[in-house]
């Protein structure tokens, strides 16, 4: 399982619309991961319907600070390898430090994913 890390809510001021392009460009990612014979994650894909259960409004909701790290924490539990795409994110910057602390491979683009080519 690798773990897609990069901006979601960073420089977005709150617009959803924005968000939402973000998510848009970390989920690109998901289909050569997924050929290439792994399961890529999200950290968003759980953490949005687990702030929505929750009753949040969304992820400016205050909730959302107990959600949204601690969830890409969790999963990097799971996680084999993180792809830190480029852009300001400090969640996908503190992904990385967790991962290279745990000894999980990072990768900064695609092709150096075993299994993808260039």
């Amino acid at each position: 399982m690798i773990l897609i890390a990069g901006p979601y809510a960073s420089g977005t001021g709150g617009d959803p619309g924005l968000m939402a392009q973000n998510l848009a460009r970390l989920e690109e990612a998901a289909w050569p991961i997924f050929r290439a014979g792994h399961i890529p994650m999200i950290g968003e894909w759980v953490a949005l319907p687990v702030l929505s259960s929750a009753g949040a409004t969304g992820p400016g909701d205050p909730l959302a600070a107990e959600v949204m790290y601690p969830t890409a924490e969790r999963l990097l539990q799971h996680c084999d390898a993180v792809l830190r795409l480029p852009g300001e994110s400090r969640g996908a910057d503190q992904d990385v430090a967790i991962a290279e602390g745990r000894g999980i491979p990072v990768f900064r683009r695609l092709d150096e994913i075993p299994g993808i080519a260039a």
